[in-house]
């Protein structure tokens, strides 16, 4: 009998087995190979780099990502997204005219620094400073924006030292809107700091930033791609304005194999030669990042090329996995519940979801852990009753094996997740014997 007992635990074990790993076969996980080159190196010439996912900002590769360097005018993404912030709440509009004052048009007026011709007293539209400000980086543009949200520059430094806090980002250092030095801003600067002094943070920190601005305001794109564009065109100050991003299609740095559309080129002496890229490669959006990068002229491609390297690498040597809306993944797939008909409940994630895995890595390494609502739960468990689809917590997600997680110097992405079916209370009779089996 005691043999007989064994074989039938025996083929109930292996049967469950066997059941769960068809689960895990059909579960509507898929992995997509974003080129097929076999590029499996970076040699990185920059102090410091990053690149992640767009959307999670999972990281794919990293450099000295966390040490903070001057980011020069890759400031004015920071800048940009507080301008957005104002454009889309209805504080500014893009056809408002905004009149520069004396100080800023000293700025802009600056033939040794990238700018359009302002005028003090002569008014532009909001779009037009936009537009200025994200394609020819021109710094008297960023300025006369920054003062238009806030209604001086140091109150405008303030919003985004607050901005910077939310998105995120740490040990960083902000004395102006367009990435200059202290002192190259005049009168639009502070005279208890150095005339030295200029914006920095860490390359992770810069992803932050730019992930978060795809992620709110992908219209940005719209006008970080384009290549050429006049500003004022027909009058006096007529300025041809070419995109200082030479990766974007046609330009000299551009890659057939590279989609890239955006972001921020950044560059000081202090800085030396900064990139914030994006491409779009079969729908898998990166975001990269290089500090510190050799400029030895103004015609030195050397940011682009390490940009190159780094996309390339991730294209080359990662897949993308996605897991669907409506699908379970491994550690999640059910919660404890208290005080209900059934002892556990099946959850399934309320959004879709890309992670990338090496190329030598299978999809079954995503993995998973759910922590519930807390308002939801007695005793660690769902308490009972929970109505269907009832987004009861998160699925904290992660990779195994995986080494650089996500920024935030987290290991894990949350997704919501949510109950398939109703919780039902357990009568008081099944609640009382529970607690009567408890007890022994």
């Amino acid at each position: 009998m005691k043999r007989l007992k064994q074989v039938v635990m025996g083929l109930v074990t292996a049967m469950t087995l066997f059941a769960g790993s068809l689960s895990t076969l059909s579960a509507p996980v898929t992995a997509q190979a974003a080129t097929t080159s076999t590029s499996t190196t970076v040699n990185l010439k920059a102090k410091a780099g990053i690149a992640v996912d767009a959307k999670t900002g999972q990281i794919l590769y990293d450099k000295n990502s966390d040490q903070a360097l001057p980011v020069a005018s890759m400031t004015k993404l920071l800048s940009i997204y507080l301008v957005l912030d104002a454009v889309h709440n209805g504080q500014l509009k893009w056809d408002q005219k905004i009149t520069v004052n004396k100080a800023t048009a000293k700025v802009a007026q600056n033939t040794n620094l990238s700018n359009v011709p302002l005028r003090a007293g002569h008014k532009y539209t909001v779009k037009a400073l936009y537009q200025a400000s994200l394609i020819y980086s021109a710094n008297g543009a960023i300025e006369a924006l920054g003062t238009a949200v806030a209604g001086s520059p140091h109150a405008f430094v303030d919003k985004m030292r607050a901005q910077a806090k939310k998105l995120g980002m740490t040990n960083v250092k902000i004395y102006n809107a367009c990435g200059l030095t202290n002192k190259q801003v005049g009168k639009l600067g502070y005279d208890n700091e150095a005339g030295s002094a200029e914006n920095e943070w860490s390359a992770a920190d810069q992803a932050k930033l730019a992930v978060a601005l795809l992620n709110k305001y992908p219209e940005v794109l719209q006008t970080t791609s384009v290549k050429k564009m006049w500003f004022e065109k027909g009058t006096n100050d007529a300025t041809k304005m070419e995109n200082w991003n030479w990766m974007l299609k046609g330009l000299s740095a551009s890659y057939a194999k590279l989609h890239v559309d955006g972001l921020k080129t950044g560059t000081s002496d202090a800085a030396g030669a900064n990139f914030t890229g994006t491409a779009n490669n079969n729908g898998n959006r990166i975001v990269t990042v290089v500090l510190h990068a050799a400029h030895k002229s103004e015609t030195d491609p050397s940011r682009f090329k390490q940009t190159q390297k780094m996309m390339s690498y991730v294209y080359n040597n990662f897949k993308t996995v996605n897991v669907k809306a409506g699908s379970q993944v491994t550690g999640s797939k059910t919660v404890k519940t208290n005080d209900a008909k059934e002892k556990t409940a099946k959850t399934v994630l309320t959004q879709n979801l890309k992670l990338w895995i090496r190329n030598d890595q299978v999809a079954s390494n995503v993995q998973s852990t759910t922590t519930l609502k807390s308002k939801l739960t007695k005793n660690k468990a769902l308490e009972a009753p929970v109505a269907k689809n009832t987004v009861v917590g998160t699925a904290n997600i992660s990779l195994k094996g995986d080494q650089l997680g996500f920024l935030g110097n987290t290991k894990t992405t949350s997704v919501p997740v949510k109950v398939t079916g109703a919780v039902e209370k357990a009568n008081v009779f099944v609640r009382l014997w529970r607690a009567i089996v408890a007890l022994f």
